[in-house]
């Protein structure tokens, strides 16, 4: 299949059948919107987010197969194709737009408008998506047999096994629903403990895991290596690092503390150390690992824009057979045109003229890489957070140099790196789903459509989201952590001039470059320095339940797996929807009215000990939808 005239999609090219219907539109918004909440909640919560487009295929599958007793593969491929634009553009969103609500905190400038957020998360993703629309020919037909796009053959290959969709649709529902309850009960009912930690008398540092099903699917989904990398950082930083500043700190203010470190570790323990010192130590680790990535990367970089930029004959194409037909070139050429004058022209959004071209020119470019790259090593490799710290950097010296500084310069130049950010992550995004719909057959013009749609309903969401969640608990808090965010924005600050304590950001980088010396992967590693231990031992145990289901000497193991990381990725769609819900009511002041520890008066051993039996609960049901499910004999 190396040859494109030699491939056959499933669904022929001169067989006409439903895909753009009300059905998958109304059915592709409603998961770009629950999957777009879920995933920001969980990039926030943990720094990583998790593909929907499976997910959503299957569901898809189950509603218009088993409920509309309808069956047409391309119309759920319809349905998936919007509803994954959702959590990409949720994705490029977390990584960089918390970090205005962060200097709003700090008062240094007013909360940004409703607006500003939705322009900047619309404009990115349809630049996203119309810069991807030339590069199909190219990427997805011309190099069928030498790009294999993981995510978007895995989902095909999901959608073609489709006698089995009905049940894999209710494997993902049953996750949402146990999630939604487990979520409900740790914080909303708060009766058993989220979090417990363990401290050894006469050491300093902190152990202990959190409780949440959300937490712990992204270590199923990412499997036990990766688990293993970001517990290793967090092992590094609260039982090593900690106890080390504690011990040689001693009665010294160390800056950005500003009282002596034996008192605030008396006031606040490990997490008060944590919270004024490790952040900036795993913040220098991220952007280190960041910067690496990118450069490993370059070779690939380069060789991926000149071959594409060769082979693009044939785009835009609106002639042909059906499955030969994309959005008109001169329209999409027009489209972003039309979009980089908006960028410029609409005062809600702080960029000008030259920040427009140097969104155009960064855009295309890492669009195209990011589009090809994908291809190679699939979306989780993406190094996508390495090509916004570049553009940071680059556009922060540029508007520095220019004379825009100040407040102004740093609202500016996260702007710039979200609209950025925002286009790898949907360009990425969209040929995944131009992957699967070349596979089964489908019209590429319609998916294109489909996945403006999907950018669409994404980004009139993600604003609403990101106000909620920062009002409920704000960005930084325990809560939400937003690593990403806190570090584009402390690169920002650092190039601006603003006073960052270099020492602990250089700790951490040269950290990274030990732990890429020796062959670890610095990314997750570094996640994992940022991040609390709790948080990474949960996701480690959903790693470990992985690799057990890894090792299974079973006929069905692949089945088994599969159920696993379908039943996951409902545990965090639940979760995500129940955190945003317990926002809403903690904004309205109504979330006390569900608060039972304080009512029943539970004593903490008592709700440690109950979130110790839930976190086992949690673990049995992850093997009653796998190990233990029944199947079919056939």
């Amino acid at each position: 299949m190396d040859n494109k005239t030699d491939f056959k999609p499933y669904v022929p090219a001169e067989k006409i059948t439903t895909e753009l219907t009300v059905t998958s539109i109304i059915m592709g918004v409603l998961l770009a919107v629950l999957f777009g909440a879920a995933n920001a909640y969980l990039g926030l919560r943990v720094g990583m987010t998790v593909s929907a487009s499976i997910p959503a295929a299957v569901i898809a599958m189950g509603v218009i197969r088993i409920v509309m007793r309808r069956n047409s593969i391309l119309e759920s491929n319809m349905v998936q194709t919007i509803g994954s634009a959702g959590e990409s553009l949720a994705a490029g969103a977390i990584f960089t737009l918390p970090a205005l609500f962060l200097w709003a905190a700090e008062g240094k400038m007013g909360d940004p408008s409703l607006i500003e957020i939705t322009l900047i998360a619309l404009i990115g993703g349809l630049l996203g998506v119309f810069f991807m629309i030339p590069l199909r020919n190219a990427l997805i037909v011309k190099e069928h047999g030498t790009l294999p796009y993981p995510e978007g053959t895995a989902c095909a290959e999901v959608m073609l096994a489709g006698e089995k969709g009905g049940a894999n649709a209710s494997t993902v529902f049953a996750g949402l629903g146990f999630s939604a309850l487990f979520k409900f009960i740790i914080d909303g009912l708060k009766v058993v403990s989220g979090e417990i930690s363990v401290r050894v008398k006469g050491f300093t540092g902190e152990i202990g895991t959190q409780i949440y099903p959300a937490v712990m699917s992204v270590g199923y989904i990412c499997g036990a290596r990766i688990s293993s990398y970001m517990f290793a950082g967090g092992v590094l930083s609260w039982l090593v690092i900690i106890p080390l500043i504690v011990l040689f700190g001693a009665d010294i203010t160390l800056y950005p503390g500003t009282t002596p470190i034996s008192e605030l570790y008396a006031s606040g323990g490990a997490s008060a150390i944590w919270s004024t010192y490790i952040r900036y130590i795993g913040a220098g680790a991220l952007a280190a690992g960041g910067i690496i990535s990118l450069i490993k990367s370059l070779p690939l970089i380069v060789k991926t824009f000149g071959g594409a930029m060769k082979s693009m004959k044939g785009a835009g194409d609106v002639s042909g057979e059906r499955t030969a037909r994309d959005i008109n070139l001169k329209i999409v050429i027009v489209a972003i045109l039309a979009l980089t004058i908006l960028i410029w022209l609409i005062p809600a959004i702080p960029v000008s003229l030259l920040g427009a071209f140097i969104i155009v020119i960064f855009g295309f470019f890492f669009a195209t890489v990011s589009s090809r790259m994908v291809g190679l090593v699939g979306s989780s490799n993406n190094p996508v957070s390495g090509m916004a710290i570049a553009t940071l950097l680059i556009a922060t010296v540029i508007l520095k140099v220019t004379g825009m500084s100040g407040i102004a310069g740093m609202s500016s130049a996260i702007a710039i790196g979200s609209i950025i950010c925002i286009v790898s992550a949907i360009a990425g995004d969209t040929s995944q789903d131009l992957k699967t719909g070349y596979i089964l057959g489908a019209t590429p013009k319609k998916q294109q459509i489909g996945e403006i749609i999907g950018v669409v309903a994404a980004a009139l969401a993600i604003g609403g989201t990101l106000y909620l969640l920062d009002k409920a608990w704000g960005f930084g808090s325990d809560e939400l952590g937003a690593p990403q965010a806190t570090l584009m924005k402390l690169i920002v600050e650092g190039v601006m001039g603003g006073d960052l304590p270099w020492t602990l950001v250089f700790i951490g980088a040269f950290i990274a470059v030990v732990v890429e010396i020796v062959g670890i992967p610095v990314l997750p590693f570094a996640i994992g320095i940022y991040l609390p231990v709790q948080l990474n031992a949960c996701i480690m145990v959903g790693g470990l339940i992985r690799l057990a289901l890894d090792k299974l000497k079973r006929d069905d193991k692949e089945a088994v797996v599969n159920d696993g990381i379908l039943f996951c990725s409902g545990m965090i769609a639940g979760e995500g929807l129940v955190g945003i819900l317990l926002a809403l009511l903690a904004v309205v002041g109504a979330d006390k009215m569900f608060d039972l520890s304080v009512k029943l008066g539970i004593p903490a051993v008592v709700s440690d000990i109950g979130g110790i039996v839930l976190f086992a609960v949690i673990i049995l049901i992850v093997l009653k939808f796998t190990v233990w499910k029944k199947r079919d004999k056939a």
